[in-house]
C-alpha cells in the first residue's frame, strides 16, 4: 500500500536528507505535469525536477517523493499541486530581452497605427497579452514603449494583459519591484520617464511608476486549458519561449489557439529558438525574424468578434 502523506503540522528538519526519485515516481510526475500544465519532462529532466522540488519535500517533511505526489493528487491538495507548479515553473526573465522586438514596435508598428488613426481607419484603443509574463519584466517593457508614443492626451488607449501559470511570479509581477542593478537593462530614456528609484526603506531597488503600471493587468492563466477567458482580440500577442515547454505533438494545437485570439491586423511575437513552422498556423507569415502577421487578414474561425473599439 502507497504511503499516506506525512503531517503537515510537524514537519521533520529542513536539514532532512534528500530522497531519491525513482523512475516510476519520476514518470508520475511527468504525466501529471505534462496532463495538467502541458510542461514536457523528458527523462533528462529527471534531475531538474528534483532539485526544483527537494526543498519543498524538506519544507513539509516528507521522507519520498511518492509522499508527495500523494499529497499533491489527493482530494483537498490543489493548493499544493499549484505550489508544485510554481517550484517547476521558470520565471527569469528581463526587461528590453531581445530588443530587436521592441524596436521593430517603435520602429514600424507604431508609426503604422499612428497614421491609420488619423486617416480615421483604425481607433486608438491597443489590446496586447503577454503569455508567460514571469516576473512582469515583459508586459512592463512593452507598456514603456507603447506609451512612449501612443499617448492618452491623444486618446491613446493602451490595456495589456499578462498571465502566467506561476502565482508566485504574478505576485511578484504585480508588486512591480526589483533590485536597481535591472535598470541597467532599460534605456535611459524609458527608465527616467517610467521607473521610480527606491529611497529609505526600498533603498537599492526600482519600482514601476504609475503610469506603467495602471495599464497593465495581471492575471492566472494555465495555456494547456481548451479555452482561455479572453474577451477581445489581441493586437500584439507576446508569446515568447513558452511553446518550448510544450511537447512537439501539443505545439501544433497550442499555437492554433493562441493565434485565434490575434486581431486581424495583429502581430505574434515568439522566442528566438521559436518558429511556426510545422505547427499547422495557416495564415500568418514571417513580417521580421519571430515576428509574424496575417497574410492576407484573419481567416474566418466562427468565434468571438474583432477587436472592439473603446
Amino acid at each position: 500500500m502507497d504511503a499516506m502523506p506525512a503531517r503537515l503540522d510537524s514537519p521533520l528538519p529542513v536539514d532532512i536528507a534528500v530522497p531519491p526519485l525513482h523512475e516510476q515516481e519520476f514518470a508520475l510526475f511527468q504525466t501529471l505535469i505534462h496532463r495538467e500544465v502541458g510542461i514536457y519532462l523528458s527523462e533528462a529532466k529527471q534531475s531538474l525536477l528534483v532539485a526544483r522540488l527537494s526543498r519543498r519535500l524538506r519544507e513539509l517533511g516528507l521522507h519520498s517523493f511518492r509522499t508527495y505526489y500523494d499529497l499533491v493528487t489527493s482530494e483537498g491538495g490543489e493548493a499544493e499541486r499549484a505550489r508544485m507548479f510554481d517550484c517547476i515553473s521558470t520565471n527569469e526573465s528581463s526587461f528590453f530581452r531581445e530588443p530587436h522586438h521592441f524596436e521593430f514596435i517603435e520602429r514600424e508598428v507604431i508609426p503604422r497605427w499612428i497614421g491609420l488613426a488619423a486617416e480615421g481607419k483604425r481607433d486608438r484603443c491597443v489590446r496586447a497579452w503577454s503569455a508567460g509574463c514571469a516576473n512582469g519584466e515583459e508586459p512592463y517593457t512593452l507598456a514603456m514603449v507603447l506609451l512612449s508614443r501612443l499617448l492618452p492626451s491623444a486618446g491613446w488607449h493602451i490595456r495589456i494583459l499578462a498571465t502566467d501559470l506561476s502565482n508566485r511570479a504574478l505576485a511578484r509581477a504585480r508588486q512591480g519591484l526589483w533590485p536597481l542593478a535591472k535598470a541597467s537593462d532599460i534605456p535611459e530614456r524609458y527608465l527616467k520617464a517610467f521607473m521610480l528609484r527606491g529611497v529609505r526603506s526600498q533603498e537599492g531597488k526600482m519600482k514601476a511608476g504609475p503610469e506603467i503600471r495602471s495599464v497593465v493587468e495581471f492575471a492566472p492563466l494555465n495555456l494547456n486549458r481548451d479555452s482561455y477567458p479572453l474577451r477581445e482580440k489581441f493586437d500584439l500577442i507576446f508569446c515568447r519561449n513558452v511553446l518550448i515547454y510544450f511537447h512537439t505533438t501539443q505545439r501544433a494545437r497550442k499555437t492554433s489557439q493562441i493565434v485565434g485570439d490575434l486581431a486581424p491586423d495583429g502581430y505574434l511575437f515568439l522566442g528566438h529558438a521559436e518558429t511556426l513552422h510545422h505547427t499547422g498556423a495557416a495564415g500568418l507569415g514571417t513580417v521580421t525574424p519571430t515576428v509574424y502577421s496575417w497574410l492576407h487578414g484573419r481567416p474566418e474561425s466562427g468565434g468571438k468578434s474583432g477587436r472592439k473599439t473603446s
